[in-house]
């Protein structure tokens, strides 16, 4: 009898264990829920913020390089500018004389 008793008696504990408190658990379950969508979205802001932070130090090394791009260019165009003035000026082609035709003319020697 003593057996039997302490089934029914642990019988009995286990049946109002299963029906605990309802409330309870979905209070848990809402909370847990709405910690992870905060912590969730939390992570989401950083990442957009990691993000655009790395493109805007990509447009400023792109403008920097662009930048010295066109500054080389300009220093270039300048110095070469500057190397044009010191040259010599070109032979002048020699002056034909009108009077003599090259085509038909007598050959000298005979």
């Amino acid at each position: 009898m003593k057996k039997v008793l302490s089934f029914v008696a642990i019988a009995a504990m286990v049946s109002l264990a299963a029906c605990g408190n309802d409330e309870a658990e979905k209070k848990r379950i809402a909370d847990s829920t709405a910690a992870a969508n905060a912590a969730d979205s939390t992570a989401k802001a950083n990442d957009a913020k990691r993000i655009a932070d790395s493109t805007t130090a990509a447009n400023v090394a792109d403008s920097t390089a662009k930048a010295a791009e066109a500054q080389r260019i300009a220093d270039s165009t300048a110095a070469a500018n500057e190397k044009k003035g010191g040259s010599k000026p070109k032979p002048k082609a020699p002056v034909v004389n009108p009077e003599k035709p090259k085509v038909g003319a007598t050959r000298g020697g005979n």
